[in-house]
């Protein structure tokens, strides 16, 4: 061997579709298209293990990526030891799926609680609603004549029937029925006048 083959350095092996451990000590090397290999053998199988969690297809592509993304810069710390390198990989991507479920939830349950009960809202909204229909007919109801507003308020706030309120006033049953029907126009006209 001569001094200059010596001093030189020796070129990375060829990196092939080898086993996995191999390949991910090769990325952990930065060695040129390792990662690229990596990523074709498990892709499908990361992708498949993310999704088993998560069952939503935008979420799990996002969570495959972030998976890879710690396999290309945690590959220095991958010990074929402790398992193979797909373990690994599958591993990571079952506890990043994990990660975004509790995450989620997490949020759901923070947006849930800073949110007012429905019921209450529609609780607030029906009764701010009431009110104003009450000034609305408040309104409505001065407008009428005192003997308008005497037969209104006795047939629909005293729940007495048109005879009832014939007798209570002593008038004929046609003079009320009268009144009534123009007093109802009247409040009509007024109450769609108010919006």
């Amino acid at each position: 061997m001569s001094r200059q083959q010596r001093g030189r350095p020796s070129p990375p092996p060829a990196i092939g579709s080898g086993d996995l451990d191999s390949l991910l000590r090769a990325v952990a090397r930065a060695e040129q298209g390792a990662f690229d290999l990596v990523y074709e053998q498990l892709r499908e199988p990361v992708y498949r293990q993310v999704a088993t969690v998560l069952r939503d297809p935008a979420q799990s592509e996002e969570v495959t990526q972030e998976v890879f993304l710690e396999l290309w810069s945690n590959a220095v710390h991958y010990d074929p030891g402790k398992g193979s390198a797909a373990g690994w990989a599958l591993m990571i991507a079952r506890r990043r799926a994990i990660d975004r479920v509790r995450s989620s939830a997490a949020s759901a349950v923070r947006e849930q609680q800073a949110a007012p009960p429905a019921e209450l809202s529609d609780q607030t909204h029906e009764a701010a609603a009431q009110a104003l229909d009450r000034e609305r007919l408040a309104r409505s109801l001065s407008k009428l004549t005192g003997p308008q507003r005497e037969v209104i308020t006795l047939a629909y706030f005293g729940g007495h029937t048109h005879r009832q309120v014939a007798a209570i006033l002593g008038a004929p049953l046609g003079t009320v029925k009268g009144r009534i029907r123009e007093a109802l126009i009247k409040l009509r006209m007024a109450m769609t006048s108010d919006d």
